[in-house]
């Protein structure tokens, strides 16, 4: 390569990026070039430039084609501002300089100055060597500024989600969509289906943060997003409690297993199995949901183990747990709580959470929007007592239909919530409570409200277990004998040669 070649002809290739560079970039770099081909006399015949492309990659449709065009022989040398417009990777700046020579078509820089001696040639590849360094240590500080940025809670860029609002790059809660966050998190707790929850969602008005209508897609991003429990993701590093929080851990757990549990039933009718422990079951080891799941071995006989979710992702190492083992386990923990002190505890904490005020959020939120309704119906109303245009009384008669319709729609919001608060004596529930002391223990009804009644949550590992109750939040680790069996048990059946081989597949049964 050299700078002193002359009465040739030549192109230009020119190119900027889009990091911090302007298009105005090219028209400096075909300034320079130009008046280098005026001083050294070489005619121009055609310029090449790429717009907003990075050097780092030879993916440039105008770059390609002028190394396609050198075949012709039509020109001898491509003529850039400098090595780095030409490429930022040093291997392929090498190896497309090769593919122009063996055309007879030679690199010139025409603001650095090479010639072909072993010393210029040093010297060219000290500037590529350069040229990528700077290009691959910029990648670095972008990624670790966009690293600190979300350390910080600071945004890179993005919409935010439904239910915050963007305060000087933070996300905020935003007041107006919070609460339906809410709403339909508990809606889809509580047995909701997708299609109601996305109907109610329209039916307000609401749009997704992309200011389209809800739909199956956008509901899913909504309850997939940890952002709701204030966690925040880039790359692969974690940050807890970045982001204010909407949703509480149990619920958003809650939900996650729901949706897992509805994912598996997908084509099927009617679940086989009842396992106990779903939404209340968790991985001691990565703290997500463990979830039903079945094995079929050559005798045709099935085996039904609670798994953790990340493990069939081959995430986590967890080890699989026999379902009648754990579940048994549970249940018996569960009724050696029921004792006359826990019974009598349970009743006042019941009777104490029905005498507290029946404002909730919901229904403060529902007021609230109700009082804003008839605020508005009534600045409407004004307005008609002072206009005199019938296509203006008319659109203001609309406004007030809908209004009213929605406020119809308020009113029936505010009597469901009111009706959870349902009156309960202290007998009522001693009574109810009672009962559960002589139960059937093989009784699948018992033992599933044995364990929603008194189980808040359990969390599992491979050498104890911890079940966290619903009484004054009691937790009771478990790493005895007991456990030892469970495992012992899951570890024979493993080992277990006339199982293992043959096991057809692992099917989701939940």
């Amino acid at each position: 390569m050299t700078n002193k070649i002359e009465n040739i002809n030549v192109v230009i290739y020119a190119r900027y990026s889009c990091s911090g560079q302007r298009e105005e970039s090219i028209e400096g770099q075909l300034k320079v070039c130009h008046e280098y081909a005026i001083k050294n006399n070489l005619t121009i015949i055609h310029e090449y430039i790429d717009k907003a492309l990075t050097g780092r990659s030879d993916d440039r449709p105008q770059f390609l084609q002028m190394i396609e065009d050198s075949k012709k022989r039509e020109f001898q040398a491509v003529l850039v501002y400098a090595i780095d417009r030409f490429s930022r990777n040093m291997y392929k700046t090498m190896y497309y300089e090769d593919k122009l020579e063996k055309n007879k078509v030679y690199l010139i820089s025409a603001t650095e100055i090479f010639d072909n001696t072993a010393t210029g040639k040093f010297c060219k590849h000290m500037m590529m060597g350069n040229a990528q360094y700077y290009s691959d240590n910029l990648s670095q500080r972008v990624t670790i500024g966009l690293q600190l940025n979300a350390e910080k809670g600071i945004m890179n860029g993005g919409i935010a989600p439904f239910g915050y609002k963007f305060v000087e790059q933070k996300l905020e809660i935003d007041e107006d969509t919070a609460p339906y966050v809410k709403r339909i998190f508990q809606m889809y707790a509580d047995g909701k289906k997708c299609t109601d929850i996305i109907e109610y969602l329209n039916a307000h008005g609401l749009r997704t943060a992309k200011g389209c209508e809800f739909g199956r897609n956008s509901l899913h991003t909504i309850f997939n997003n940890r952002k709701y429990i204030g966690e925040f993701k880039y790359g692969d590093v974690v940050i807890p409690d970045c982001v204010p929080r909407i949703i509480d851990d149990d619920l958003f757990n809650q939900v996650a297993n729901i949706l897992v549990k509805n994912k598996h039933n997908a084509g099927h009718n009617k679940a086989k199995v009842d396992y106990l422990l779903t939404t209340k079951l968790f991985c001691g080891h990565c703290k997500s949901p463990m979830v039903g799941i079945s094995g079929t071995s050559k005798y045709k006989k099935t085996y039904y183990y609670y798994s953790c979710n990340e493990f069939r992702k081959k995430n986590c190492k967890k080890r699989n747990v026999r379902k009648d083992l754990i579940e048994n386990l549970v249940v018996s923990k569960c009724l050696e709580m029921l004792t006359d002190d826990n019974i009598s505890k349970i009743a006042k904490e019941i009777i104490k959470e029905n005498k507290k005020d029946n404002d909730n959020a919901n229904i403060k939120y529902i007021k609230k929007q109700m009082n804003k309704n008839q605020q508005q119906q009534a600045n409407l109303i004004e307005s008609l007592s002072m206009c005199n245009i019938d296509t203006v009384r008319k659109s203001i008669f609309d406004k007030i239909e809908k209004l009213q319709i929605a406020y119809s729609e308020l009113e029936k919001e505010l009597s469901i919530e009111r009706l959870k608060n349902i009156e309960l004596t202290e007998n009522d529930i001693l009574f109810f409570l009672n009962r559960f002391k002589n139960g059937n223990i093989d009784d699948i009804k018992y033992r599933k409200a044995l364990i929603d009644i008194f189980v808040k949550s359990i969390y599992l590992y491979d050498d104890k277990v911890t079940i966290i109750f619903n009484v004054d939040n009691i937790s009771v680790t478990i790493d005895d004998v007991i456990l030892d069996k469970i495992n012992k048990s899951s570890k024979n059946l493993y080992s277990n040669s006339s199982v293992v081989p043959h096991i057809k597949s692992l099917k989701p049964m939940i």
